[in-house]
């Protein structure tokens, strides 16, 4: 066999050495990580009182103190009740006095974004309620991508979040200004959606919660309203366009039992706007009036304003917020940092910030 000499003059086999040097080629197998091991079930019966219970009242109580945002935008044509059910969702003036345009005023040639912010308290709870109107929409002669704007200025909120978030020096608490919840104004027609409406939520729907409403549902009737439902629900199911609670952010089954229902049965909701009071069988309600009665907004056997209330408030909108930071934003925020080759936007504050830290 033969053999080669080492560095000291002592000879080696040629088998050593290949296996040697591969040896040297061949990285070691990795260890497995480590896999934390499951939670243990320990039994509910405890040697005595813990207070885990209270993380519920702490939370509750740092809530109060800071309060939330919580940003809504309005889209439609002019003359459909925007602002006005805006003002009946939250019971204030929180959006534009006129839903339509005064003979002084003229109608914008483009697709304008007005942000109006307002801070609302109830039972020790403060929100800052921002409405996001988009004034000029589907107003044109053409209106096409008449819905770029609205997107942009979208984006534009998931930027700011986005700088905010890679500062070295960031703020404590980041001025949350990203779109929660866009109220898409379908005109009651009661024939089918217009390209201009599918065309929007096809775009949108990728990036905002999207809730549809058929607006001043009073010019239809039951019936009427019952088939339009059902028309919309088809034409949004045909074109593959998702609206708010998505099917596939379901968290579990009792969440899939109650949205679905919603998904089925109460989208798109018929509803009527107002902020003028009326007496009813001795009682103040919201409502219009007609010449043939009252319409009250809150009662279910008039319109959906009750339904829309609760779901967009009393019942979704934590799960808003939420869908937008953990679905839309971190969608902008993963292509964002993709396309920068996996770097956070470079600013020039953030520049700073980093030159001063050097």
């Amino acid at each position: 066999m033969p053999s080669v000499m080492g560095t000291a003059g002592s000879a080696w086999p040629a088998d050593t050495r290949t296996d040697a040097a591969m040896s040297d080629l061949v990285p070691e197998p990795r260890q497995k990580p480590v896999v934390p091991m499951k939670p243990v079930s320990i039994n509910s019966n405890l040697l005595g009182y813990i207070g885990i219970d209270t993380i519920i009242e702490q939370m509750r109580k740092k809530t109060m103190k800071t309060g939330f945002d919580f940003n809504i935008m309005v889209v439609g044509q002019s003359g459909l009740g925007k602002s006005t059910l805006v003002n009946t969702l939250f019971k204030s003036q929180v959006s534009r006095k006129s839903s339509g345009w005064s003979r002084e005023e003229k109608i914008p040639k483009t697709v304008e974004i007005k942000a109006i912010g307002h801070v609302i308290e109830e039972g020790g709870v403060k929100m800052k309620l921002t409405v996001i109107d988009t004034p000029g929409f589907g107003d044109q002669i053409n209106n096409e991508n008449c819905w770029e704007p609205i997107e942009k200025y979208i984006n534009e909120q998931y930027e700011k979040f986005l700088k905010e978030e890679v500062n070295i020096a960031r703020k404590k608490r980041i001025p949350d200004t990203r779109v929660h919840c866009c109220l898409y104004f379908i005109s009651p027609t009661g024939h089918s959606l217009r390209p201009l409406d599918l065309e929007f939520m096809k775009h949108l729907s990728k990036v905002v919660n999207i809730i549809p409403v058929i607006a001043k549902a009073d010019t239809m009737t039951l019936e009427e309203k019952i088939e339009f439902k059902q028309r919309v629900r088809k034409e949004l199911e045909v074109n593959g366009i998702e609206f708010y609670p998505q099917k596939e952010f379901d968290e579990d089954l009792e969440d899939k039992t109650e949205n679905d229902k919603i998904r089925q049965e109460s989208m798109p909701f018929a509803v009527v706007g107002s902020d003028k009071e009326y007496q009813v069988n001795g009682k103040r309600v919201l409502g219009r009036k007609t010449p043939w009665g009252i319409i009250e907004v809150e009662n279910l056997n008039h319109c959906e304003f009750a339904l829309l209330r609760d779901f967009v408030i009393r019942t979704h909108l934590q799960d808003l917020k939420e869908v937008t930071h953990n679905i839309h934003y971190e969608t902008y925020r993963a292509k964002r940092l993709n396309d920068n080759g996996g770097l956070p936007p470079m600013t020039v504050e953030t520049e700073e910030n980093h030159e001063s830290n050097l």
